[in-house]
């Protein structure tokens, strides 16, 4: 009697659990579909070629799918002049391409090294440094974008007339400046190097720097290459402090998010310009997606490893 009770008490378990995984699946699917339509509308825009009297149309259509496919978008979007500027969509890719790097290399070094020091030297006020980076971590970072702004002016490298190039200088400052911050999840990877390796270097006569630079860094492959995606794309998609910093009147050195928004939304919007706006969208993703699908093993085990401990 018993036996047959527990059978049916696991059934009915059973049931209920494929009930709530297909209530649940059912739930990401909607959601998955609702959160791609728009990326796929995007897509498509971008291979849009349709012609209307021998005119070509760039503007947004009711149409969801392309009557026609072509590569013109991509075509003018290189050769077209934007805001006085030739070729102003390729030197706005340089310029962010630029920005980019530059920062993904002193913010990588300047988020290991904070990281190194938290989480294997012991000096006073270290657990007071800690939970103080923890609370300005809470606030968004564009709440110092005005501070930052003047800041930067009242130095010539950003809003200077005479040398607007400085504002990319201006920049990568804002972007690298506060990095070291963000040293959290780099700290909880370096917590799980054992203490001996740091130790017993030092015995051997390095310095600090040399056990961080020959023994820490070989063993921190992982977090290294998270470090750089995260510094990396962070510049390449920013829009609020690129706008702020380098301003509206130097497109020729704007970044790619600027010049893209200019082109539709700017102080010369044109609704004809949106499919090549949808192919500059996909030309800009396509960086980030190839890293991220190149180095996802590594970017899951830096964000991992990092999380084990605080």
């Amino acid at each position: 009697m018993s036996t047959d009770i527990t059978k049916k008490k696991y059934k009915s378990q059973s049931k209920n659990r494929r009930i709530s995984l297909a209530v649940t699946y059912t739930i990401l699917v909607v959601m998955a579909i609702i959160w791609l339509i728009p990326l796929v509308w995007i897509f498509l825009s971008a291979f849009r070629c349709e012609y209307q009297d021998g005119t070509f149309i760039g503007r947004v259509t009711s149409d969801f799918f392309p009557k026609a496919f072509g590569f013109e978008n991509f075509r003018m979007l290189f050769t077209e002049k934007y805001y006085g500027v030739d070729h102003a969509f390729l030197r706005w890719i340089v310029n962010t391409l630029i920005i980019s790097v530059i920062d993904c290399i002193i913010s990588t070094f300047l988020v290991l090294s904070v990281a190194y020091c938290i989480a294997k030297l012991k000096f006073k006020l270290r657990k007071a440094f800690m939970n103080i980076t923890m609370i300005l971590g809470l606030f968004p970072g564009f709440m110092s974008m005005i501070a930052i702004y003047f800041l930067l002016k009242s130095i010539g490298l950003s809003g200077n007339p005479s040398h607007p190039e400085l504002s990319l200088v201006g920049l990568v400052l804002a972007y690298s400046a506060g990095a070291g911050l963000g040293f959290q999840i780099a700290k909880g990877f370096f917590d799980v190097i054992p203490n001996a390796l740091v130790e017993s270097a030092k015995l051997d006569g390095c310095t600090n720097f040399k056990v961080f630079w020959k023994i820490i860094l070989p063993l921190a492959k992982p977090i290294i290459i998270y470090q750089a995606l995260m510094s990396f794309t962070g510049p390449w998609m920013d829009f609020i402090f690129a706008k702020v910093i380098i301003g509206a009147d130097n497109a020729k050195y704007w970044t790619v998010s600027v010049g893209l928004y200019s082109m539709l939304f700017g102080t010369h919007p044109d609704t004809n310009l949106f499919t090549q706006f949808a192919a500059g969208c996909v030309i800009v993703a396509i960086p980030i997606v190839t890293l991220f699908m190149f180095l996802q093993k590594y970017y899951v085990e830096g964000v991992t490893a990092g999380a084990v401990k605080g």
